[in-house]
């Protein structure tokens, strides 16, 4: 059985969820259709038309990658165009094309913590701040012998989590009163019987991100006609998401061993380096794509070095002067993505039982030559 369009987005969201990107971003669908079986996925940086050779040599009925193909406004679509030609060979052999970009930047384990494990960077925390995962209070009654199959439920949908705890509840007994109406199918009592219950007032916290799949998945389990339950704001605020992350290095090294260590690791043949190569680095920032202005966050965040791409003249100097290096290992690096996103959707489509196959793009789409 081959996934719908709609399946392996969901998946995909799981990751990087769309409302965590930054306003104005092209992510989502941007061509083709979702309503269809998908067989095979494509996994790319970028979309050329390499790549749409690529995904119609394997067969691909869905190309998802990070940066959008259509990203300003169409004054119109000729196919004798270098676009053209790429978005005609995409529709003639029905593949679509999904983005995920800033939300895939921003998200807990997408880009930016792939980038920081990649170099050894420890207990990163975002460099710039954009969302905060507002939390809330649940409280639902549940008879006694459904306790442990609701709670279970709500803490398998990601509700209780409190930092770096997870599984949090607070469980007590009591009693609760009803009397069934007319028409009513109760699972306990009789119409027009005042009932008094054994039950269980279960409170946790649940992420304003899960609110909708823990109480569906709480409503699944319960067994009463009309669940009783309630949900409100909490002063206690949830994770911080953000561009970028910060955080120390495993080990203190030489700018110039880091350097080698971000060639090596985000596999670029070469980059552009700004500081004094001897200068000891013990805490480093990392945002993927173009980063430079963020050079004056990384710095009041006590990082030594900022590694991120396209990085001008003008930034340079002046990160240069105010005492923090920078090394830019170019915006391909972010390629990165592909394995790391191939591998996440093929053990979700795994454990959902799907045949559908998921291809990593082995065309380097990097612009530039080195010499």
């Amino acid at each position: 059985m081959f996934a719908k369009g709609q399946t392996v987005i969901q998946y995909m969201e799981q990751l990087a969820p769309k409302h965590v990107a930054m306003e104005g971003d092209k992510i989502g669908l941007q061509l083709g259709s979702l309503q269809k079986e998908i067989k095979n996925v494509l996994i790319a940086l970028d979309v050329n038309e390499a790549v749409a050779d690529e995904a119609i040599a394997a067969g691909a009925d869905l190309i998802i990658a990070h940066h959008a193909i259509i990203y300003r406004p169409l004054a119109n679509l000729q196919s004798d165009t270098p676009m053209g030609k790429v978005y005609e060979k995409l529709i003639k052999n029905d593949i679509a094309v999904y983005i995920a970009h800033t939300n895939l930047d921003v998200t807990d384990g997408g880009m930016n913590d792939w980038m920081a494990e990649a170099l050894d960077i420890e207990s990163a925390a975002p460099l710039e701040d954009l969302h905060t995962d507002n939390l809330y209070k649940l409280v639902v009654f549940v008879p006694k012998d459904h306790h442990e199959k609701v709670l279970d439920a709500m803490l398998g949908a990601g509700a209780g989590a409190i930092g770096n705890y997870s599984h949090c509840s607070f469980n007590i007994e009591g009693y609760g009163t009803f009397k069934p109406g007319e028409g009513t199918d109760p699972y306990i009592g009789a119409q027009g019987k005042l009932e008094k219950v054994e039950e269980i007032r279960i409170e946790t916290v649940v992420p304003q991100s899960l609110r909708s799949k823990v109480i569906q998945a709480m409503l699944k389990q319960h067994p009463y006609e009309e669940v009783a339950y309630d949900l409100y704001p909490m002063e206690l605020k949830g994770r911080t998401l953000g561009l970028g992350r910060v955080g120390k290095l495993r080990e203190p090294v030489t700018l110039e061993d880091f350097v080698q260590r971000v060639k090596e690791r985000l596999d670029v043949p070469m980059v552009r380096v700004v500081g004094d190569l001897k200068r000891p680095v013990r805490k480093a920032a990392v945002l993927g794509g173009s980063g430079g202005r963020y050079w004056k966050q990384a710095q009041f965040r006590g990082a030594d070095v900022l590694v991120t791409g396209d990085v001008d003249y003008h930034t340079a100097q002046d990160a240069l002067m105010a005492g923090i290096a920078i090394v830019d290992p170019g915006h391909n690096a972010e390629k990165i993505m592909k394995r790391k996103v191939a591998k996440w959707l093929t053990e979700k489509l795994n454990e959902g039982k799907y045949d559908t196959k998921v291809h990593v793009s082995a065309i380097d789409t990097e612009p530039f030559v080195f010499m």
